[in-house]
């Protein structure tokens, strides 16, 4: 008769003989750690420095006379919120189109999910870009085409054996994921709120069903109201589908709410990358301005009493 597979449990007692109690055991150790963590405006890591989803070494990026990155190594570990930050001109953004491979860096090398992003096989680069969505600053959507039309790009280019009805099916699925009612389908850009906006071109980012989505100040331009319920729809979704977030942002409130981890970019360079009490307490007088001025005071404030 098959018998059971034994299970590895940890142990009843302690080294002592004393009855073990269930809040002695590591998992609940690292559960309390974790809830703690999230009761005080921290979200817990997510991955590990084993399964990477992007990997950056040596990175250079020269314009002319100035140089935006030189040898910048980060990773973004695979189903992480990461957030990256910095001030104006540091790359932020010059860094997101490295990646993706729309900017072509001095020197340096880029894996996406173990690949060379780098390449100049496209057959190689078009498998990347099918893992990846972008919603790129206040949405980018064609203005003369429909929300549903924007959504639909993405599928007709990478998915012609799809046909019409299901197409339509998925764009409406897309559009719903991204909070959007119904009627948003018909609509034009010029048509929509800010907000809405952002979200149609959510739904566009979304509808490969990336395992990697990158976000370019999905926030920006939007009241606290709308910025907090984009910050909560991300984080959702990331849950629910399990894709990697490589977010670029200002808003320290969304940096409590959703980041796992803050990779900090100054002086050419990742200062540092790690969860965000830790970056808090990193030495250097961008980093303390940015989380110990006014508004980062108020962003901890907001993030322990949530």
């Amino acid at each position: 008769m098959n018998r059971a597979p034994q299970l590895n449990r940890p142990p009843t007692t302690t080294d002592s003989g004393e009855p073990r109690r269930i809040e002695d055991t590591p998992l609940s150790e690292a559960r309390i750690k974790r809830d703690g963590d999230e009761r005080h405006g921290y979200r817990p890591e997510a991955g590990s420095d084993d399964d990477l989803a992007v990997s950056v070494r040596g990175l250079t990026n020269q314009f002319g006379e100035q140089i935006v990155h030189q040898n910048l190594d980060l990773d973004v570990r695979r189903g992480e919120i990461l957030g990256v930050v910095g001030g104006s001109g540091t790359g932020k953004s010059v860094l997101m189109r490295s990646i993706l491979g729309l900017n072509v860096p001095q020197a340096g090398k880029i894996d996406v999910f173990g690949t060379d992003a780098l390449t100049n096989d496209d057959a190689v680069r078009r498998r990347i870009d099918l893992r990846s969505g972008v919603l790129f600053q206040d949405g980018a959507l064609f203005s003369s085409l429909t929300v549903a039309e924007n959504v639909a790009l993405p599928l007709k280019e990478h998915h012609e054996e799809i046909d019409d009805d299901l197409r339509a099916q998925l764009v409406r699925l897309k559009i719903r994921l991204a909070g959007l009612p119904d009627e948003a389908a018909d609509k034009l850009p010029a048509q929509l709120s800010g907000g809405m906006r952002k979200r149609a071109g959510l739904a566009r980012a979304l509808a490969l069903d990336p395992d990697l989505l990158f976000l370019d100040e999905p926030t920006a331009g939007l009241d606290p109201i709308g910025a907090a319920a984009f910050d909560q729809l991300i984080l959702t979704l990331q849950q629910a589908l399990g894709f990697t977030v490589f977010l670029i942002t200002h808003d320290l409130d969304t940096l409590y709410a959703i980041c796992n981890r803050v990779a900090v970019l100054a002086d050419k360079r990742v200062l540092i990358n790690a969860p965000i009490q830790q970056v808090e307490q990193f030495d250097h007088p961008w980093v303390q301005e940015y989380f110990h001025g006014p508004r980062g005071r108020a962003a901890q404030h907001s993030a322990q009493v949530a």
